[in-house]
């Protein structure tokens, strides 16, 4: 999938539109959306109209690191497979992407609202992990990340190996702990 594609999708579920909606708006076929959002190459005059149409915009910043709808999407995926391990690798990709930048471009890359993995755990950790790293560079958390839909109603862990051990409260970073998601604090430290 390519990152207009992420984009589009992304900007289209967090603005409530399906794709009928979507291609309403633009005068686009659905079929036409659906291609691009399945990863078909598009213009990007037509990228800018498709993410217009959803009040969302595409802006430049100086970073070449993925932000964390691109993540999220490669998350859903691996977890699709069933493949935890490396889903776990992508949400640690993403705390180092944040960690790398600083000031605005931390913050851009936790700007737009993901699309949901299928896993709420999952979903509620991505929203944890933005919170916590834009925290740490003194900046506000966008909204998507304190929505109910990204707290989970029971404590859990994303279970990734079931020989790891839970871990305490006082283990987890607060965010995490807030969402509902154990998290050793250490998991989310590159190697």
């Amino acid at each position: 999938m390519n990152l207009a594609s992420v984009l589009v999708r992304a900007a289209r579920r967090s603005s409530g539109l399906t794709q009928c909606a979507l291609a309403e708006r633009t005068r686009f076929d659905q079929a036409s959306v659906s291609r691009l959002e399945r990863g078909r190459e598009a213009e990007f005059g037509t990228v800018e109209r498709l993410l217009e149409a959803t009040g969302h915009r595409l802006y430049s910043a100086p970073t070449r690191r993925d932000d964390a709808a691109t993540i999220s999407a490669a998350i859903r995926t691996h977890l699709r497979r069933g493949d935890r391990h490396s889903a776990l690798r992508e949400l640690i990709q993403l705390s180092d992407n944040l960690v790398a930048e600083h000031g605005l471009v931390r913050g851009v890359l936790g700007l737009a609202e993901p699309e949901r993995t299928g896993d709420p755990a999952w979903d509620s950790a991505i929203a944890a992990l933005v919170a916590l790293r834009l925290r740490e560079e003194g900046l506000p958390a966008p909204a998507w990340v304190d929505s109910p839909t990204r707290r989970l109603p029971r404590p859990r862990t994303l279970e990734v190996d079931d020989a790891d051990p839970i871990p305490s409260p006082d283990d987890v970073p607060c965010e995490f702990l807030e969402r509902g998601v154990l998290v050793w604090r250490d998991t989310l430290t590159s190697v």
